[in-house]
């Protein structure tokens, strides 16, 4: 398999699994052109290499991926912004500045809508894109002590590029009042609105509490796994009436069904064995 060179991403395929770190941590991983830029394309090579769209384990080149992990390395998650970036931006055209923006776009909405199961790792803080990073992620595992904020505001912007993804995670009321005071949260606040699914007290325990997340997707159909994204994204941006969306989801369902993966998940609960997917089974698709 062909992992791409990155200079700001440090990358960890085990099996069906990558990990991506990111990994500036003199500046705390702050987003710079290249690091975005990285993980745009990190993204879509792992997008392109997913399990569940293809309806395949493997290929000729190894594995194919079911989960992502993202995790920050050195002190913190992930500052927000670069500061030499914000610093640029004022001497920019507003077509430049809207290409930035294009850009920042690509990457929340890659990993929004990112096929595998997307878990996010949180420490210390994730500030501005740090919060747009967690929030377009599927399950986010954090430490005590991290701290969240959409600090846009202290710097007179505002958090719109990342506001769809943290808007949905977390609701109309939470959203507009993280926007505007623009504040830190701890873990608790940060639970208790849904911005994060788990507490750990330590590093460790974080991670342990990732590996039995992945021991968890790895028995469910990685089709299954995409196309219930799928069927969320569907929801977000239904504009049909509603005789139109329960038509989408009878077909829906009916495609699933009738789907290899389907079949064979039907065949293997009533043979009582494990399905094909499974990591103990070691069959292929």
């Amino acid at each position: 398999m062909s992992i791409p060179v990155c200079e700001h991403l440090h990358l960890e395929v085990d099996g069906a699994v990558l990990r991506v770190g990111l990994a500036r941590e003199s500046v705390y991983n702050a987003l710079n052109t290249a690091m975005i830029t990285e993980l745009c394309e990190v993204l879509d090579w792992s997008a392109s290499r997913s399990a569940g769209p293809a309806g395949l384990l493997s290929d000729e080149e190894g594995p194919l991926f079911r989960l992502l992990v993202l995790h920050g390395m050195g002190k913190h998650f992930c500052a927000g912004a670069d500061i030499n970036m914000m610093r640029d931006a004022g001497a920019k055209t507003p077509e430049e500045n809207r290409e930035d923006s294009a850009r920042l776009d690509r990457l929340f909405n890659g990993l929004w809508a990112h096929p595998c199961y997307t878990i996010a790792v949180l420490h210390g803080v994730a500030l501005g894109g740090g919060a747009g990073l967690i929030s377009a992620c599927d399950h986010v595992v954090a430490v005590e002590g991290a701290r969240i904020a959409l600090s846009e505001g202290k710097l007179g912007i505002l958090p719109a590029v990342i506001g769809p993804y943290v808007y949905r995670r977390v609701g109309s009321a939470a959203f507009r009042r993280l926007a505007m005071h623009a504040g830190r949260v701890g873990t608790t606040e940060a639970q208790r609105i849904g911005l994060i699914e788990d507490v750990t007290p330590d590093h460790d325990a974080a991670w342990a509490t990732v590996d039995g997340l992945v021991a968890e997707i790895m028995t469910t159909g990685p089709s299954a796994v995409s196309a219930a994204k799928e069927l969320a994204l569907g929801f977000d941006r239904w504009t049909g009436d509603d005789l139109a969306l329960r038509t989408w989801t009878l077909d829906f369902t009916s495609r699933m069904r009738g789907s290899d993966e389907g079949q064979e998940g039907l065949s293997a609960f009533l043979e009582k064995r494990p399905p094909a997917w499974r990591p103990d089974d070691g069959g292929s698709k």
